[in-house]
């Protein structure tokens, strides 16, 4: 009989435990092992232009920041100065990334445009020093600028949090 009544007694123990013992139990902090982010710090501050920040930029850029990755194809991230929060930059040559962004000069309908993965995009290369792509096919542009002696590795790579952070939206090219 004893055992009948101490049996369920444990139980209740146990089931009482693990509910609040992962309540009160101690916080754990994970170890990470990698290069901390004060490799960012050894880059000097990039100044970058910004246009001003509209509604639309206010409403669908934040999502964006938010997703986008600390190293771009093995380049750290680096400071920005800027006059509001919708820049970011990576490695020296910088790849930089501005949300929120007027339409391309040269945007215009019939203009070509070059899909990758989920994200369509419109290439600039009238500056021979750095090629500038910017997506055109979400509520906001955004752009990217790479040096000419860099590849499209980074635009592919920022397809993905684009494609997260921003829903399609049907492009709209100039007249």
């Amino acid at each position: 009989m004893a055992l009948a009544v101490l049996v369920p007694v444990v139980v209740v123990l146990v089931v009482l435990s693990h509910v609040l013992g992962g309540r009160t139990a101690p916080s754990r902090t994970a170890t990470v092992a990698g290069p901390t982010s004060s490799a960012r710090a050894d880059l000097p501050v990039l100044s970058v232009p910004v246009p001003p920040v509209t509604p639309q930029a206010a409403a669908s850029c934040p999502a964006l920041m938010k997703k986008l990755p600390v190293t771009l194809e093995g380049e750290q991230s680096r400071p920005v100065r800027s006059a509001s929060p919708f820049a970011y930059a990576w490695g020296d040559p910088p790849v930089v990334l501005r949300c929120g962004v007027p339409a391309p000069r040269g945007y215009v309908r019939g203009a070509s445009l070059i899909q990758i993965n989920s994200v369509q995009w419109y290439v600039d290369t009238s500056d021979h020093s750095v090629t500038v792509w910017t997506a055109v096919d979400r509520p906001v542009y955004v752009e990217v600028r790479l040096p000419s002696s860099v590849d499209s590795a980074p635009v592919t790579a920022l397809t993905g949090p684009i494609a997260a952070a921003l829903p399609y939206r049907e492009p709209t090219p100039g007249k």
